[in-house]
């Protein structure tokens, strides 16, 4: 038997009607599109080489041993969700959480980030106990809010890659009216801005004639060109390198295994060992909310690319929930573990399943791709940021056809949808946009005296996000509980 028949009998390639070429373009697609993590994440979690003044060391997790537990989370969390699961969703430590660990957490609240770590690791097995099939509550959960509002997931999570994207092209910026549209008076042949319109187009033409690996080939050739020019001096917001020059790299500056760096492996546990009254509040606090973000962040994103896949059945379950959720919460404890903040499912992974992806070889494809980040930072900062932000416009466009599902004549369902759907690109936030869209839609059928429509679990939901939002006083509900405890 050869090899890719083995493959197809493994990962089902006749039954979800692909092939291992397919599944591998796609998986390549996916790496591409998320590959920045391996350079932004230790950044983020590096603090930019911020010292603290009284001890004269660094109150960031240091770059090597962060980008090391970023791909080694990667990798775990890829290879389970591919093997196991079969499902074709990449996963890596997530923007946003990551942001919060570093900048409100650590930097904001003063918690060391060792501590910070041990806040995700338990976040990490309660997300690992709660989806266990035997208990089925993430499930449960998903599968009880509305089939509007989870559409509804599916449209906004569109509209935050095609807003994240945007950005990334230098369309979008910030402005006196909060967001505006780019410098384009002063965009010459060597502007990255003007380049990634070209590729986003290119890439649209591409897909509409119906050429296959069209999302590959439009980040290849903005990428060329932006090798060819010198990389343009560029004026968009660069996530590798700020808006600076980028340049093809050279030979040498390739291959570096800098990022085999395990100091902070093992980190969570020792900080976990040490807790004490004095730390315990905070630790709650701190974990608490990576819960509560990891749940309906990563629900929302699976709902999401799940439906685009295929992957939702006839009575509006996706496919493979409970291990797909088991997953995302093995890779969070693996990344906790070796030095990063709370791993997720990746929205971008609609990417390579617009490309044509189905099956779990798409992920491990991109866990592999993930390792071998450790060897080539050099050539992923070379990549210029603008070169992959059109394929994020592309996928969120084809992300927003559900929405014509939704019934915008009915207000009882078109007001919390189009709140979630608007939430998640205007906070940043997928988690924001759901617990909205809940609170939305409940009041709602309160509003109209319609509360045998609210079920159990979305009544619970809803109270527990609007105590989340609106605690009493400047604090919310939760850290007045704690310090009332502690």
């Amino acid at each position: 038997m050869s090899l890719e028949q083995k493959m197809s009998d493994f990962f089902k390639f006749e039954e979800n009607d692909t092939d291992m070429q397919g599944e591998i373009r796609a998986g390549i697609t996916t790496f591409l599109t998320m590959a920045y993590i391996l350079v932004v994440n230790p950044s983020f979690l590096e603090l930019g080489f911020t010292i603290d003044p009284e001890t004269g060391v660094g109150l960031g997790i240091p770059f090597n041993q962060a980008l090391f537990a970023t791909a080694i989370a990667a990798f775990v969390g890829c290879t389970i969700m591919g093997l196991w699961a079969n499902q074709p969703y990449a996963m890596a430590p997530g923007m946003g959480l990551n942001a919060y660990f570093a900048f409100t957490v650590v930097l904001g609240m003063g918690i060391p980030w060792e501590l910070a770590l041990a806040a995700v690791l338990v976040e990490g097995i309660i997300f690992l106990i709660i989806s266990l099939p035997q208990v089925g509550w993430r499930t449960k959960m998903i599968n009880s809010i509305p089939k509007e509002l989870k559409i509804a997931t599916m449209a906004g999570i569109g509209m935050f890659l095609a807003h994240i994207g945007l950005q990334e092209m230098g369309w979008v910026i910030g402005g006196a009216t909060l967001v505006d549209i780019g410098a384009h008076a002063t965009w010459t042949h060597q502007s990255g801005e003007l380049w990634a319109m070209v590729g986003l187009l290119a890439i649209g033409i591409m897909m509409a004639r119906g050429y296959k690996g069209a999302i590959i080939y439009g980040i290849a050739g903005v990428t060329g060109i932006a090798w060819i020019l010198g990389a343009m001096d560029m004026h968009v917001a660069d996530a590798y390198n700020g808006g600076v020059e980028v340049a093809a790299p050279a030979m040498g500056d390739i291959f570096s295994t800098d990022g085999f760096d395990t100091g902070a492996v093992g980190a969570a546990l020792s900080a976990l060992a040490d807790l004490d009254s004095e730390t315990i509040g905070a630790f709650l606090l701190v974990m608490i909310t990576f819960l509560f973000v990891d749940i309906f962040d990563t629900a929302g994103t699976l709902y999401g690319v799940g439906k685009m896949a295929g992957k939702v059945d006839e009575d509006d379950n996706l496919e493979g929930a409970d291990e797909a959720f088991m997953s995302d919460a093995v890779a969070t404890i693996a990344g906790a573990l070796c030095g990063t903040s709370t791993t997720t499912t990746y929205i971008e992974s609609a990417a390579g399943i617009e490309e044509g992806g189905k099956t779990g070889l798409v992920s491990v494809v991109v866990g592999v791709l993930m390792l071998m980040g450790l060897f080539l930072s050099g050539l992923l900062q070379a990549i210029p940021a603008f070169a992959v932000a059109p394929a994020l416009v592309v996928v969120g466009a084809m992300m927003m056809r559900g929405a014509a599902e939704i019934d915008w004549n009915d207000k009882e369902i078109a007001i919390p949808a189009f709140i979630t759907i608007v939430m998640m690109p205007l906070t940043y936030s997928i988690a924001d946009g759901i617990a909205w869209g809940i609170i939305a839609y409940v009041l709602m059928k309160l509003g109209t005296s319609k509360t045998d429509q609210i079920n159990p679990v979305m009544g619970t939901l809803c109270a527990l996000m609007i105590m989340f939002y609106l605690g009493p006083g400047d604090e919310t509900t939760f850290e007045w509980l704690i310090n009332m405890i502690f």
